[in-house]
């Protein structure tokens, strides 16, 4: 906990998005000090609430990893007086981030248009699938769906495994960041205009843009990749290997490294020759290398592989299970790893934000909510009186 002021404080944030993207974009803002505001259907309409187990305290460890530092209220949108608590809220908003199906809100009297000129200075991002314009538009997102559409599964996997997805919705990820990102951008265009804007930000181009070099090797060469497993198209060696206890990684960047590799692991010689020498001719001679370099790995423990790796400069590191990643020193060290109070599981873990910066940190300020959980504070600071509040759970607007 921080009493320092954040270095988004002062920004209020509506936040309409459920599951993955909108949500950790949302969380991100409210770690660097906005106030969020998360808008569900009454009864709670996140889905991801449900998305177990595992549990805690009745809520979903789904739903934890992405929605601290935010206040819920529960709003039926179809609702005209809930619609007009949306619109007193958005006046009073500086962001507003929705993941509905495209031409959702336009249905409900609720088109961006019509929100800019109820507040003029807001930013609205509208995450989608396919975007807001395209002949997929309409159709809805989904993390594994975009990974196969947007080549990613064509790259991730070795040719024995075929194709495979990322172990963690890394399209969501990516695109709740990139979101982020545009909406902090729209916020410094508007110090000089006044003026809010759209971000219209779509999955697939998310998993097109983190194609990078992948992407650029194609589109120069026009020759599709491999399914390396755990290869690197460009570079050897740079992948994981068997020792003799467990599985390791090896990423030798330069010719320099590779001689130091060569030396720790008995076989200096292999630097001299010239099928090894540089990094092109290992290219050339990826699996004669390799199966060298196995050989010579498999007869002694990670560990020892890793102190004179190290000492040398040449990075490399064992594959880590998830309780050893929240047990290695530098995580710890690096804040990695956070406890809150929680309402019904007294104390949650989560994961922490990756972000340090010198005179504004990142604070861990409030728990995940549960569902509706602010709503008659949010509602009172609008105006709302307790009798206003009573009459509008009787029908059916919160």
């Amino acid at each position: 906990m921080s009493d320092v002021r954040g270095a988004l404080s002062g920004i209020r944030v509506v936040d309409l998005s459920r599951v993955l993207a909108g949500p950790f974009c949302t969380m991100i803002l409210g770690d660097l000090g906005a106030e969020v505001i998360k808008v569900e259907a009454p009864g709670g309409s996140d889905e991801t609430r449900g998305w177990g187990p595992p549990y805690i305290g009745g809520e979903s460890a789904y739903y934890l990893t992405a929605n601290r530092n935010k206040k819920a209220i529960t709003l039926n949108l179809k609702h005209p007086q809930g619609k007009d608590i949306f619109l007193r809220l958005v006046k009073e908003a500086d962001v507003l981030v929705e993941n509905f199906k495209v031409g959702t809100l336009a249905r409900m009297g609720l088109a961006p248009e019509k929100l800019l000129e109820h507040n003029p200075r807001l930013v609205i991002a509208e995450i989608t699938g396919f975007g807001q314009s395209g002949p997929l538009r309409h159709l809805p997102g989904y993390d594994y769906i975009v990974q196969a559409l947007g080549g990613l599964m064509s790259i991730t996997g070795s040719e024995e495994s075929g194709p495979m997805k990322v172990g963690v919705a890394i399209v969501d990820v990516l695109t709740g960041l990139f979101t982020a990102i545009g909406i902090l951008a729209a916020l410094q265009e508007r110090e000089r205009s006044g003026q809010g804007q759209v971000v219209d930000v779509a999955l697939l181009d998310v998993s097109v843009a983190a194609l990078v070099n992948v992407a650029s090797n194609y589109l120069v060469s026009g020759q599709l990749p491999r399914l390396l497993g755990n290869a690197h198209p460009n570079i050897v060696p740079y992948q994981a290997f068997q020792a003799q206890d467990q599985p390791m990684v090896v990423a030798v960047g330069n010719d320099r490294q590779f001689a130091q590799f060569a030396h720790v692991i008995g076989r200096p010689e292999l630097a001299e020759d010239e099928r090894f020498a540089t990094n092109p001719a290992r290219l050339a001679h990826r699996d004669e290398l390799i199966a060298i370099i196995q050989e010579a790995l498999k007869k002694r423990p990670a560990h020892e592989w890793m102190e004179q790796l190290q000492a040398v400069g040449v990075p490399c590191a064992p594959i880590q299970t998830l309780d050893q990643v929240f047990s290695h020193p530098q995580v710890l060290a690096r804040g990695m790893v956070v406890e809150m109070d929680h309402p019904t599981a007294e104390r949650v873990r989560l994961v922490g934000n990756p972000l340090h910066l010198s005179r504004t940190p990142v604070a861990y300020r409030t728990h995940p909510p549960l569902a509706g959980e602010h709503t008659e504070e949010v509602l009172k600071e609008l105006g709302y009186t307790a009798e206003e509040l009573q009459r509008l759970r009787r029908e059916g607007a919160i």
